[in-house]
């Protein structure tokens, strides 16, 4: 065989265009005696928009917020079942359920964001791309 490495690349990273945008301004600023200075400035800005990558990290983040609010739940079903088991630490345990629960509606509610965030990349994406969208209703 060669006496070359070949590399396993695990992640691919292309390289993609940037637009460019060229704009310039021209600034006038008195200088209280009746003078007028103008000053030209140039701005290059780039802007790339990669909505399959926003719509990705929106789906990451959504599937964190469903496992923050399923082990949130089980953490308040534990504690529930502590505040049985253990009655003389009863009112700790049915504390601690009750922020569990809370911890675990926030994640759902999170996950709930995250999903209307997503399907908000994916229509920005059609929309870039040219595809239509048909409402009936």
């Amino acid at each position: 065989m060669s006496e070359e490495k070949h590399h396993h690349h695990l992640f691919h990273h292309k390289e993609k265009p940037e637009e460019e945008a060229v704009y310039s301004e021209t600034t006038y600023a008195g200088d209280g005696y009746g003078g007028v200075a103008a000053e030209e400035t140039t701005v290059i800005a780039t802007e790339t928009e990669d909505y399959a990558k926003e719509e990705k990290h929106h789906k990451h983040m959504e599937h964190l917020g469903e496992v923050e609010a399923a082990a949130a739940g089980a953490f308040a079903l534990h504690e529930k079942h502590k505040a049985k088991k253990d009655p003389e630490h009863a009112h700790r345990h049915k504390i601690e359920e009750e922020i569990a629960a809370a911890a675990a509606v926030g994640g759902a509610g999170y996950a709930f964001h995250e999903h209307h965030e997503k399907k908000e990349a994916k229509e920005e994406d059609e929309e870039a791309h040219g595809k239509k969208h048909h409402h009936l209703f």
